[in-house]
């Protein structure tokens, strides 16, 4: 197999994996009560906080800044963020993270599947252009984005079983929304050996998106005073995150 081909196949898999992943997780915790996830699902976004953080400021950026000059590079970061507060502020990205605290009704449900199609959409697009760039940075960042998943799929979950739909549709529903990761890594891949200077670009992008979706949706979730898990015990999970990362970056280079 050429190293094309292997890049191609590679980030297409990976891809699958960090949509899919999370959904699957997510899917056997369905199985388990809403008391059992109340205290599974505070632990898993403390993790993937350290995760998205790793995968931002240890892989993406380092890796943007390789090609590019700081300048550009932060002025990209800071256009990923600020995109990505459009985005919520559109309704497309915002997810619940819990069972108990989700207003719902139909056009929420629509927006719950919409919202995970565009997100997963840009994470196959991220964990493509990571994977372009290097295939152990590709694993790291599909880590990151199955992470993060797993405590969004959870609450998406939640919104669809309180507006009346099984458990089986409700994993249906997630799994369409799902593809939309290997179609944002088809659509990298192709631009990406099309016009291979905006790589380093998507990277800084990404990297905005992560650090958004870290500090402004799952961060907050954090301070909450019903949160399950001590100051302490978040701390160490993001760490966790992190050194997860740190070692994925270390031992496959």
């Amino acid at each position: 197999m050429s190293e094309s081909s292997l890049v191609w196949v590679t980030a297409i898999g990976l891809s699958a994996a960090g949509s899919v992943g999370g959904l699957l997780v997510a899917g056997v915790l369905l199985l388990f009560g809403p008391a059992v996830r109340a205290r599974v699902v505070p632990s898993l976004v403390s993790y993937a906080v350290g995760t998205l953080l790793g995968a931002a400021a240890l892989g993406l950026m380092p890796q943007a800044l390789e090609t590019l000059p700081p300048s550009r590079a932060f002025a990209t970061l800071l256009g990923g963020i600020l995109t990505f507060f459009v985005l919520e502020k559109l309704v497309l990205l915002r997810h619940c993270h819990d069972d108990g605290s989700c207003h719902v009704h139909q056009s929420t449900v629509t927006l719950v599947i919409v919202g995970d199609a565009v997100h997963t959409f840009v994470d196959g697009v991220t964990i493509a252009a990571t994977t372009m760039a290097s295939i152990p940075l590709g694993i790291g960042t599909a880590l990151a984005a199955i992470a993060h998943e797993i405590p969004q799929e959870a609450g998406d979950f939640a919104i669809l079983l309180a507006a009346g739909h099984s458990r089986k549709k409700a994993l249906l529903l997630n799994a369409v929304s799902a593809i939309g990761g290997v179609v944002g890594a088809l659509a990298m891949l192709l631009l990406g050996s099309a016009v291979p200077f905006f790589l380093p670009y998507v990277l800084a992008f990404a990297a905005g998106n992560f650090l958004y979706v870290a500090m402004a949706d799952l961060i907050p979730h954090l301070h909450r005073d019903d949160a399950r898990s001590t100051g302490v015990g978040q701390v160490v999970l993001i760490a966790l995150g992190l050194l997860t990362i740190g070692l994925v970056d270390q031992f496959l280079q």
